[in-house]
């Protein structure tokens, strides 16, 4: 498998009252999932994470938990509609809403929504149902995958 580029990036898992997961029907290829984005120089991933759900949700959180730290290429490999394929070293966090309104980004998502974790969409990206799956476990300790 080529890969062209390797990046660090960060998921924010976000649960609501009743337990359903926030996901993001992303633009450029169609798919839902779960809020995720770059870490850029100069900045820590708590703080990126904290950015791109301000940025894709208009949401305000916190970061509550590190769910864990994914790399393994079988599914942190990302085919960009343009043909690049980028390796995300992802660092996953469980987050909770402080401030703001859930609002989607029209220029980065097609949707945002609440899904229960056992109806989730068919149309799911790749990398996500690890990060659920751990978050779900519920485990003191982070993951490392």
């Amino acid at each position: 498998m080529e890969i062209d580029n390797i990046y660090p990036g960060v998921a924010m898992l976000l649960f609501d009252q009743v337990g359903r997961v926030l996901l993001q029907k992303r633009a450029d290829v169609g798919l839902w999932g779960i809020p995720s984005g770059h870490v850029e120089m100069g900045e820590t991933v708590e703080k990126a994470a904290i950015r791109e759900m301000l940025e894709e949700t208009t949401l305000h959180v916190k970061v509550k938990k590190l769910i864990g730290v994914y790399s393994d290429p079988a599914s942190q490999v990302f085919a960009y509609p343009n043909g690049k394929r980028v390796h995300f070293i992802t660092t996953c966090f469980l987050v909770e809403a402080i401030a703001g309104e859930l609002y989607c980004d029209e220029q980065e998502s097609d949707g945002m929504k609440f899904f229960a974790p056992h109806e989730l969409p068919e149309n799911l990206l790749n990398m996500d149902p690890n990060w659920l799956k751990d978050a779900l476990a519920n485990e003191e300790k982070a993951f490392i995958r």
